[in-house]
């Protein structure tokens, strides 16, 4: 039973202690961690592991112990990592208590005691002044020009004012800007609102696409080799080869045409294109991330703080006669003043002079060289304020020369804020700003009914501009009166915004040419949503610029969500369910945020994009990927490297497969033309070894393509070995088997040693392959290329001359006419790939707004 509380006593001890065993601690708890071992046991699930374990099975039984040790270290690496990722990614939550306030003001026994955040229980009696975190859901009782910033929740940029009666509810997480407070506790712990959004962040993210491709690919190599293998075994016994050495060799052949490398080309491109991001303000979290990035169709960003600067600006002024625009950014006091109008400056500045006295913000300059200027109070005020120091202002001479006397606070009746200020004449200046209609009102203003109804109109102008509007009046006083707010002079409107960042536009637009769909979703005002979307080009040329609210997403009147750009006014789970809506259309989705309330989509979305700087730890934590200079820019460079990684790992199958696909087709096709046994055990596994090895892993580190940001997005649904990549992988295998099959013919004909032949042409033409997929071919970025070339090359060269290596795997020395034809056959199978063999290269038209699709 709840116990009945007073605002003078709060709970006592002993009813605290046990509220706090009946509710828990005020603490959002985690779901239990999986052991490390359940961790191991889902990585070696994956498909292609499963193949390569098998793969170290059955080369430790043919006593091939460098090839296990080597597909070994593969699989440990590979797991290693994925295991750590995993790991970290499960910190999400716990951020959410550091967020909590580490204490707490309550009442208790009569008396005021600070209290930890986590000891706060229902129906305890909070305390709160400006600067303090709301520690749980709380009900307001008494309140004093109280202002509450929850943007954190909400994603609303500007505070809220909260009175009793009226707004009285209180949410964990949110902050206070200004004022006074008494609440009691309605919610703690994951009860509360903080609490509820935790919960959403409990279910273990998806595979990525590239991880579903992978699987799906492991899954078909795995039934077509061994498949294969069988084929071969069977065809040597009808020939009436050795049981045991065809069973060693299907084995072999097994282990080659699998690309157990695949996992180590992967880790190593998306470490790579980590690497590049952090190089870029980029942070990732989770290495397949970095992928992921580059096939997003649907780029899903909040307004605050991601797509604009998250302060408050002063942009424009109005009064009867003229206007203005003020330039600059941010805090820092630097800018100028642009008046349109007979009146010129000194009007601007008397309207901000008044503005500057009507005000409890406070503004602090930097305290470190290239230091960014700070702000105490209300965003507003503070926007004010840094207006006036631009128009010249001298805040702290202000202070001086009109010295406060008297106050009325703003409060959510009169909507607007009165301070009184002794003139060096001696006489009383009543300073008034507030909402519009609270000030453009015959009660407040000395105006002609047509002056008023003017100031009225610009205001809804402005408003309906997405703008914040205040008015701002004074009127001077010979001595203090009960009627500090009427007879005034409207000195006019100051409309405020939180403008967007400077590369927001350039970033919608390189989104765009890259066939990636922004959307805009806020808890903002509709008209803020859509005067942000108009400036920063979000909205298409032909399409509606319609902006839809959360009540109507909640209302289902949107059949359509694929053709909104701009949502406003929703709620976390508004924001969670659109993420799911689009993904389970098939697109591909990224979602960045900052707050609190960006948390369950940024994991729920296919990858999640926080800012680093602005951002929350929840946000960072739930998040795959953090900016870490908060620029929306870094996730246009983030796509380009994700769209590399993708196209290497593309590049990459095919030289593999490829390759594995000549192994094969050698030896089904060598013995229908006379070759008894093509290729021996050890052969085989040396050619794999030198190819799938460190040539194999170079491919991944290849530089980005020059047209990877003017194609459109793969389709979300398309296989790895899409797009003609299969078709790809067929024509170059074809050509490798061909050239080896016919050097290895020639030297059978001419009585020369022709298996050794046929072991270093089909090595030859593999690496010929590589060297010609490369899209620039004589590019310095990446020299470790052709230096694993040159290297796997001498090892081939060496197997037919090292006395050691000859017995193994039982070759001999080759003429030079021999090493002629082993060249020819590189060179063809090079120009072969250089004609047909890009993977990742698309077909392009261009598109009516500049971009691209594929043809």
């Amino acid at each position: 039973m709840t116990p009945t509380v007073t605002r003078r006593d709060g709970l006592t001890g002993d009813q605290a202690q046990q509220l706090l065993v009946v509710h828990g601690p005020n603490e959002v708890g985690a779901p239990p961690s999986p052991p490390l071992w359940s961790r191991v046991a889902a990585q070696l699930r994956d498909p292609l592991i499963l193949v390569l374990l098998v793969a170290v099975a059955l080369t430790v039984a043919t006593g091939d112990h460098p090839d296990a040790i080597v597909i070994g270290l593969v699989i440990l690496v590979n797991t290693t990592v994925g295991v750590t990722q995993e790991i970290r990614a499960a910190n999400a939550v716990a951020a959410l208590s550091a967020l909590s306030a580490p204490a707490a003001r309550v009442l208790r026994d009569g008396e005021e005691r600070e209290v930890a955040a986590a000891a706060v229980v229902p129906s305890d009696v909070l305390v709160l002044a400006e600067g303090d975190i709301v520690p749980a859901d709380a009900e307001l009782v008494e309140a004093s020009a109280l202002l509450v910033d929850e943007s954190m929740l909400t994603g609303e940029s500007v505070p809220v004012e909260k009175d009793v009666p009226g707004d009285v509810g209180l949410s964990a997480g949110t902050t206070v800007l200004r004022g006074r407070a008494v609440a009691t506790v309605t919610a703690t712990g994951a009860d509360s609102s903080l609490g509820r959004i935790a919960t959403s962040l409990h279910p273990r993210p998806q595979p990525t696409p590239l991880q579903r491709r992978l699987a799906g690919l492991g899954r078909v190599l795995a039934l077509v080799t061994v498949g294969l293998c069988l084929v071969v075994f069977g065809l040597g016994l009808v020939r009436g080869q050795a049981l045991e050495a065809m069973a060693v060799t299907a084995i072999s052949l097994a282990v080659a045409a699998v690309p157990e490398s695949l996992p180590a080309v992967v880790t190593l491109a998306l470490a790579l294109g980590a690497r590049r991001m952090a190089l870029r303000h980029a942070v990732v979290r989770r290495l397949p991330a970095v992928e992921t990035l580059g096939s997003v169709t649907v780029l899903a960003t909040d307004k605050t703080g991601t797509l604009t600067e998250g302060r408050m600006v002063v942009e424009r002024l109005w009064a009867p006669g003229w206007q203005a625009t003020i330039t600059g950014s941010g805090y820092q006091p630097v800018g100028e003043v642009h008046v349109e109008g007979a009146a010129g400056l000194p009007e601007a500045q008397a309207l901000l002079r008044v503005a500057a006295l009507c005000n409890d913000a406070m503004l602090r300059p930097p305290e470190v060289d290239d230091g960014q200027w700070t702000v105490l109070g209300d965003p507003t005020e503070a926007a004010l304020l840094v207006a006036a120091v631009k128009a010249g202002c001298d805040l702290a001479g202000l202070a001086e020369e009109y010295p406060r006397v008297d106050e009325l606070p703003f409060d959510s009746i009169r909507k607007r804020m009165a301070t009184m200020h002794r003139t060096p004449s001696g006489q009383r200046e009543t300073c008034v700003k507030g909402a519009p209609e609270a000030v453009i009102d015959p009660a407040v203003l000395d105006a002609d009914p047509d002056g008023l109804d003017r100031a009225r109109e610009a205001a809804a102008r402005l408003a309906a501009d997405g703008y914040r509007v205040l008015a701002v009046a004074s009127g001077l006083r010979e001595a203090a009166d009960g009627q500090v707010e009427s007879g005034l002079r409207l000195l006019g409107l100051a409309a405020l915004s939180d403008p967007p960042k400077a590369a927001a536009a350039t970033t919608i637009a390189a989104c765009r040419r890259a066939g990636i769909t922004p959307v805009l979703i806020t808890g903002d005002h509709p008209a803020t949503a859509r005067a942000v979307a108009d400036r920063i080009g979000l909205f298409e040329d032909g399409q509606a610029t319609r902006v839809v609210t959360g009540r109507e997403l909640a209302a289902g009147a949107v059949p359509d969500l694929s053709r909104v750009r701009v949502f406003a006014r929703t709620d976390p789970q508004q924001k969670l369910d659109l993420v799911e809506a689009w993904r389970a259309g098939g697109a591909v989705t990224a979602m960045t945020g900052d707050g609190v309330n960006d948390g369950p989509a940024l994991q729920r979305a296919d990858i999640g994009v926080a800012m680093g700087r602005r951002g929350t730890e929840v946000a960072r934590q739930a998040a795959d990927l953090v900016l870490a200079d908060d620029e929306l820019a870094t996730v246009v460079a983030a796509v380009e490297e994700g769209r590399r990684v993708y196209d290497n790992i593309r590049r990459f199958l095919v030289y593999a497969l490829s390759g594995g696909a000549a192994e094969i087709l050698v030896m089904l096709l060598g013995p229908l033309m006379g070759l008894a046994l093509p290729l021996r055990a050890g052969q085989i596994l040396w050619i794999n070894l030198l190819t799938h090895g460190l040539t194999g892993v170079a491919v991944g580190a290849e530089p980005v393509s020059g047209h990877a940001m003017r194609r459109p997005p793969r389709p979300p649904d398309e296989h790895v070995l899409g797009a003609g990549l299969w078709q790809r992988v067929l024509r170059l295998g074809v050509v490798v088997t061909a050239v080896a099959l016919g050097a290895g013919l020639w030297a059978e004909g001419a009585g020369h040693a022709w298996q050794s032949v046929l072991f270093l042409a089909l090595l030859a033409a593999q690496l010929g392959v590589v060297l010609g997929l490369r899209e620039r071919l004589f590019t310095r970025a990446n020299p470790f290329l052709p230096l694993a070339v040159l290297a796997s090359a001498g090892l081939g060269v060496a197997a037919l001359y090292v006395p050691f290596l000859q017995d193994v795997l039982e070759t001999e020395p080759l003429s030079w006419l021999d090493g002629g034809v082993v060249t020819a056959a590189a060179v063809v199978a090079f120009a072969a790939a250089r004609v047909a063999g890009r993977p990742g290269r698309r077909a392009e038209r261009p598109r009516g707004n500049g971009a691209t699709i594929a043809s």
